[in-house]
């Protein structure tokens, strides 16, 4: 609008707003359920429902008494025995026998009894049979009894030697046999030193105490020459021992 223009302007007029009345909404509400229940009636078939087979259902049958399934129930079948089981029905059975058929006409025949005989068997027996005789001793005599005493002779029976010191430990490739010695009296032991070199040679054989015998002693540094023990590192000293075992010599 212009300042000028004196003309008031005119705006259009607004409808009336008209709002719906309850009556309206429930005859539109009452048209629609009876529309719906009509298409229901006239478009629907009433259908039958069919029976479903019954399949797996559980028979009970009432079980007869000889029944093999029904025996299980009883729970004395395998401790106690039973009729049916298997011994007493072969055990329980008697055998059968025929009937006689026929009659016996021959009369009884009865055997002989020799009185001389009585008792034959008998003497028979014991003329072939020799029983043992028990004596009854009601006081036998005591059983006296001597300890056995076995008196061995404390000198040895044979010729001997033995090793001592670092030789001992040696091993041994030759050895020897020490013999008897011809005295008439006991000898001491032949105490000899040797020395052996590393290839295991005896180089020297020494008396260092002597048994009362030249020869003796004699035959203890033959014999000790004849040793060989096996190799070591480096030569060692060490004792030979013989214990001698005399014979009497013969007589002049």
């Amino acid at each position: 609008m212009n300042d000028g223009d004196a003309t008031p302007h005119s705006f259009p007029e607004v409808p009336p707003v008209t709002n719906w009345s309850w009556r309206k909404t429930i005859v539109i509400i009452a048209l629609a359920y009876a529309a719906h229940l009509a298409m229901v009636f006239l478009l629907g078939t009433p259908k039958t429902v069919p029976p479903r087979a019954v399949t797996n259902v559980p028979v009970f049958h009432i079980a007869a008494a000889d029944n093999a399934l029904a025996q299980f129930t009883d729970p004395t079948l395998f401790a106690l025995p039973h009729a049916s089981d298997f011994p007493p029905g072969v055990w329980v059975q008697p055998p059968a026998v025929p009937a006689a058929v026929g009659g016996y006409d021959e009369p009884p025949a009865f055997l002989g009894l020799n009185p001389a005989d009585l008792g034959s068997a008998f003497s028979a027996f014991m003329r072939t049979n020799r029983f043992a005789q028990t004596r009854t001793d009601l006081k036998p005599s005591p059983q006296l009894a001597a300890p056995a005493i076995t008196i061995e002779s404390a000198l040895p029976q044979s010729s001997s030697w033995q090793l001592a010191g670092p030789l001992a430990e040696r091993k041994l490739h030759r050895t020897i046999t020490a013999p008897d010695i011809a005295w008439n009296d006991v000898l001491a032991p032949s105490r000899l030193q040797l020395l052996v070199d590393a290839g295991g040679h005896v180089l020297s054989a020494i008396v260092l105490e002597t048994c009362g015998s030249d020869a003796a002693d004699q035959t203890a540094l033959n014999l000790a020459r004849n040793l060989q023990f096996a190799p070591a590192p480096a030569a060692m000293f060490g004792q030979i021992n013989f214990y001698w075992h005399t014979v009497p010599t013969a007589a002049p």
